[in-house]
């Protein structure tokens, strides 16, 4: 797809209506608007009769959207297939607790926190993103580089124990993780319990919209015409390596976004979260979905974390057998994603 057959694809006009109803997702018809805004509802009343306990756990399910989201605008609309969003959502969350558990008195501590740790992942993106593109990497290394990535801050963050790694007066911890990490706060609100499930339904929503609206943007258009045509899209006067670095800087803070949400859950972190099995679940997540979709990938990001944490919690050591077995149905009977294989079935039906 060329940026100008994209352009005459996407609606006419910049409002956030026109965007949020373009072309490049699921869900435009006022039947799926309904749907969806019926489930925004079930999810805003739910606390009112679930238990501290139920709601927290329905905000585990939901913290790692923001990953997958911008895993899917980096791989599905961007073309760039990532296995290190896991270390952006590391530093993250490693940076907010380095950061908040030295300011335990200053009100705006943990707010400093949130916007070091966005920024460390940012940063870090940027400087990694710039030799990778500015290189011209082959597409087919840059996953395993990403990988390498996270891998690497694994191994690091697992040397970490001991007083030696300890940032002011907060321990890295090593293996044994982060530990202790303060919460955020808001004058006397303190994100926990219901708090932080609202915190988390408010961010999942806010990244959805915003990526619905990038992805039918004009940006969003040349994002997809190079995943279909790098050269020739180049030829048409657009810095291709800006742009997708612009994307894998975006798709870590994204990352990163979840990383915070995920240390305000259980106020603690480890190295584990870096690891091999932690680095190929956001893949999965967004190729079981359907990586072209932004709402097919956070539908199938929230079941399949759910999945995990259900049968985790039961004892169950199957779940990655399931979730492995997902991935390899979906790769040979429906390759778009179940999500999005299904909706176009039944759209077509309905025509």
């Amino acid at each position: 797809m060329s940026v100008a057959a994209a352009s005459r694809a996407a609606p006419r006009g910049s409002g956030l209506a026109r965007l949020l109803n373009g072309p490049h997702d699921i869900g435009r018809t006022p039947g799926a608007w309904a749907v969806l805004a019926a489930g925004l509802a079930s999810f805003l009343v739910y606390p009112h009769w679930a238990t501290a306990f139920q709601a927290t756990n329905v905000a585990y399910y939901l913290l790692n959207i923001p990953m997958a989201l911008g895993l899917s605008l980096l791989w599905g609309y961007g073309g760039v297939l990532s296995f290190g969003q896991v270390a952006f959502f590391a530093v993250a969350g490693y940076v907010y607790g380095i950061v908040a558990g030295n300011l335990p008195d200053a009100p705006w501590g943990t707010w400093l926190g949130v916007v070091s740790g966005l920024g460390a992942s940012a940063a870090l993106a940027a400087v990694f993103g710039y030799f990778i593109f500015y290189a011209r990497v082959a597409a087919w290394i840059v996953p395993i580089l990403t990988l390498v990535l996270a891998l690497l801050l694994s191994t690091f963050l697992g040397l970490t124990a001991g007083s030696m790694w300890t940032v002011g007066q907060v321990p890295l911890g090593g293996y044994n993780g982060m530990t202790g990490i303060p919460a955020l706060q808001v004058g006397t609100l303190t994100f926990q319990d219901y708090a932080f499930y609202y915190l988390t339904v408010g961010v999942v929503v806010l990244c959805y919209i915003g990526l619905r609206a990038w992805v039918n943007a004009h940006r969003g258009q040349v994002l997809m015409a190079i995943r279909e045509d790098t050269l020739r899209t180049e030829l048409l006067g657009y810095d291709v390596r800006r742009e997708q670095l612009r994307a894998f800087v975006l798709a870590a803070t994204l990352a990163g976004v979840s990383g915070l949400l995920y240390v305000q859950w259980g106020n603690y972190i480890t190295p584990s979260v870096t690891g091999l099995q932690q680095a190929a679940l956001p893949v999965v997540w967004v190729a079981v979905g359907g990586r072209d979709s932004l709402l097919a990938v956070a539908i199938c990001t929230f079941l399949l974390n759910q999945l995990s944490y259900v049968l985790s919690s039961a004892g169950n050591q199957y779940a990655l057998v399931i979730i492995g077995a997902l991935l390899v149905a979906v790769m040979m009977f429906a390759p778009e994603g179940i999500v999005v294989t299904l909706a176009r079935r039944t759209w077509r039906r309905r025509r």
